[in-house]
């Protein structure tokens, strides 16, 4: 088939070769023209606006956004004007499922389909394949069949679940029709909710793996610091880098998120080139505001989302509140009532 990519960025252009090497047809754009032009060196068909990407598609046309959430609707203001009924727009980012809802509705008296693609997969998705969760029409979602079983990454990925009696649908080969519009993206937020927990869950781990040594360090000792009652207990010395690494292999957290913290720690066993600041895209607080309106606890996620917006010093002022109750004043504490 043929497609139009705006957006490439690591994903954006990775999409793009998994597609040629399948061969699929690109038309590339973006606002970096040094990346347009790699990608023709590759074979893409490079286009220098969005006028001219779809100039260059073929009708019904098919074109994917791989773009930051803020950016998905100006863009699809503009492309909304030179595109035709039966053309098709996938937004294969990370845009809330609310937005997919009224945009689809938006499109649909100019009789241009909307597609929303959750896509996962980062840095090893090329070779890998990406998992994609796909909301929009069964028509043109079953049209574009060949460009997203391409991308998916197969069945040979994982081995056949055991249980599974089902002989049909593509959730074995990595992609699903999850629903009408929205339905895509819902699921894909979820997922990175459920990545955010994972991902504490690891980082807190490994954390307290480092400081098994805390019973070979002198503690301030008063009557405002807990004292380690046992430090015989805590003299242990683990290498953290080795642990990953050993996780990955048998584990039951063993998984591509162990990977990358292993991979992390091998480059620099302590994290040097890192500040410790993790950001949030949005995901995180859709999930969480989903799990409000349908009354389901989500303590991990959601803790998981606070600690984020600590480790980017959002809490300090939080902090200096709790020192300014426990009477801590210049690094000094004084009793408290």
């Amino acid at each position: 088939m043929q497609l139009g990519m705006i957006g490439l960025g690591r994903m954006g252009a990775n999409l793009v070769r998994r597609l040629m090497r399948d061969g699929h047809r690109c038309v590339v754009f973006d606002l970096d023209s040094e990346a347009v032009r790699a990608m023709e060196k590759e074979g893409a068909t490079a286009a220098s606006s969005l006028h001219d990407l779809v100039d260059k598609l073929e009708r019904p046309r098919n074109l994917w956004l791989m773009l930051p959430a803020g950016v998905v609707q100006p863009t699809l203001g503009q492309l909304e004007a030179l595109l035709d009924t039966g053309d098709t727009v996938i937004d294969g980012g990370n845009s809330y499922y609310r937005d997919d809802m009224a945009r689809a509705k938006q499109l649909a008296p100019s009789g241009i389909h909307y597609v929303d693609c959750g896509t996962s997969g980062g840095v090893w998705g090329l070779e890998r394949g990406y998992c994609l969760m796909i909301g929009g029409e069964e028509e043109p979602v079953a049209r574009l069949d060949p460009i997203f079983r391409t991308i998916a990454p197969g069945t040979g990925s994982a081995e056949p679940t055991p249980g599974r009696t089902r002989t049909g649908g593509t959730s074995p080969e990595g992609y699903l029709h999850c629903g009408p519009s929205g339905a895509g993206h819902f699921v894909k937020m979820v997922h990175n909710g459920v990545e955010y927990g994972m991902m504490a869950a690891v980082a807190e781990g490994l954390s307290i793996i480092k400081h098994a040594d805390a019973g070979l360090t002198s503690r301030t000792v008063d009557a405002e610091t807990a004292p380690l009652r046992e430090p015989e207990a805590y003299q242990y010395q683990i290498d953290v880098a080795e642990v990953a690494e050993v996780w990955r292999r048998g584990s039951v957290v063993g998984s591509w998120l162990v990977d990358l913290v292993a991979d992390a720690l091998a480059r620099s066993p302590e994290l040097d080139a890192y500040t410790g600041r993790v950001s949030d895209s949005g995901e995180g607080r859709w999930t969480v505001l989903a799990a409000v309106d349908e009354s389901v606890p989500a303590p991990v996620i959601s803790a998981a989302l606070t600690q984020r917006f600590e480790s980017r010093g959002l809490g300090e002022f939080t902090d200096k509140v709790l020192s300014a109750m426990r009477g801590e004043f210049g690094g000094h504490a004084e009793k408290a009532g």
